[in-house]
């Protein structure tokens, strides 16, 4: 059996394996380990030269794509009947990112989001003694702390598209809207989250900068020079090896805070997937079934940090009591798919290259949004011309 899996994740899984060997004898697994970089590329030409393997992990905004193909094989009747991965221990947004329509066609292995990573000492030292849980007491700890010690406190590097999108996805309107044919950028809820996005540039809270305009962020958050970052749970680790011993009581996390009361965030994460076209989808099933156990995904969690997606898996010490990583947990309730179309990751991009240009010019809110919409109508013009032609009303 091939499975193919990208990066890190290559290259632990063959650690996992010899246990899953030893509960099946004579079942051979070739590991193939892939570079993210390539991945994406590979996959659709092994599709196309009718060469994809038995198993694959796949990044959960690659599945529509994918699925729009008729490339991977539907899960849902398995899941229901005959699998231990029980759709009801999952994070349900989580799950949701691996639903094309009704058709399940991918599970879970690792989940990503992104969250608040806060200097808890610069907070109480400016009259704060928790992080912020709206997006009024987000606005006045920034300001009081700009006012204070800390000239630029919310580190939002304008070359990542994730801590708008979280913003977006707190709203109540959806992105896309007629079942994905159009963009809904210009709605009120995306307006009202680019105008909070773009007042922390026009106030100085944050500074107009890319990632490679911030020399050594790990340094940058030591040294105070921020107080706030939206990021992923890798900086857990990283915090903790790259910040110095009398660093680590003075920083944690928080879920982030939403308009009104807690926020919602970003789905991400990677999926197993079986292909339409395996010969041994039962062997390829076992495989995933053995991976999403939750003390496999704690094994694996160490191996790697990657999150896992499964509610049980948390119960592991590890996580349970980890004050840093118990956040996710919060967070990982309410955390909200992107619209499940092949083109998304171009209308994210797209999203984040007409926000920074507001940053730079100081562009007005709805020339934005209009002009974001047309351009994401013209993304999304084949998709309308397939749904026309094969008569479904959504996707």
């Amino acid at each position: 059996m091939r499975f193919w899996a990208m990066g890190r994740e290559g290259e632990v899984v063959t650690e996992l394996l010899p246990d899953f060997q030893r509960e099946n004898p004579g079942l051979r697994v070739r590991v193939e380990q892939l570079p993210w970089t390539a991945a994406h590329e590979k996959l659709l030409t092994a599709f196309a030269g009718d060469a994809t393997p038995d198993l694959a992990q796949m990044g959960n905004t690659w599945l529509p794509e994918m699925d729009a193909l008729r490339a991977l094989a539907p899960l849902t009747e398995w899941v229901d009947t005959r699998s231990a991965v029980p759709a009801a221990d999952h994070f349900p947004g989580i799950w949701q990112t691996n639903l094309i329509g009704q058709r399940l066609v991918g599970i879970p292995w690792y989940v990503d989001t992104r969250l608040l990573f806060y200097r808890s000492d610069l907070l109480r030292d400016a009259g704060f003694d928790a992080p912020p849980r709206t997006w009024d007491e987000w606005r006045r700890m920034q300001q009081a702390l700009h006012q204070g010690t800390v000239r630029t406190p919310m580190l939002l590097p304008l070359n990542e598209f994730e801590p708008l999108l979280a913003l977006a996805l707190q709203q109540g309107e959806p992105l896309l809207r007629e079942g994905g044919r159009f963009g809904n950028f210009s709605s009120a809820g995306f307006r009202r989250a680019l105008g909070f996005y773009l007042q922390m540039f026009e106030r100085g809270w944050a500074p107009p900068a890319n990632n490679n305009e911030v020399a050594n962020v790990s340094q940058e958050f030591a040294r105070g020079r921020f107080a706030f970052y939206i990021t992923g749970p890798w900086n857990i680790g990283e915090f903790r090896r790259r910040l110095p011993a009398g660093m680590q009581g003075r920083w944690n996390t928080a879920p982030l805070p939403g308009p009104d009361g807690p926020g919602a965030s970003t789905a991400g994460g990677s999926s197993l997937v079986i292909f339409q076209r395996s010969k041994r989808k039962a062997d390829a099933a076992r495989l995933v079934e053995y991976l999403c156990r939750p003390t496999v995904q704690q094994r694996f969690y160490a191996l790697t940090g990657n999150l896992p997606p499964r509610r049980s898996s948390w119960q592991a010490p590890a996580l349970a009591g980890d004050p840093q990583a118990r956040a996710f947990a919060e967070q990982l309730e309410r955390v909200v798919p992107a619209p499940a179309v092949p083109e998304w990751e171009r209308i994210a991009q797209e999203m984040q290259q007409f926000a920074e240009r507001a940053v730079r010019q100081g562009l007005p809110v709805e020339g934005i949004t209009d002009a974001l919409d047309q351009r994401v109508n013209g993304f999304l013009e084949k998709r309308r011309w397939m749904l026309a032609r094969s008569g479904r009303k959504t996707e």
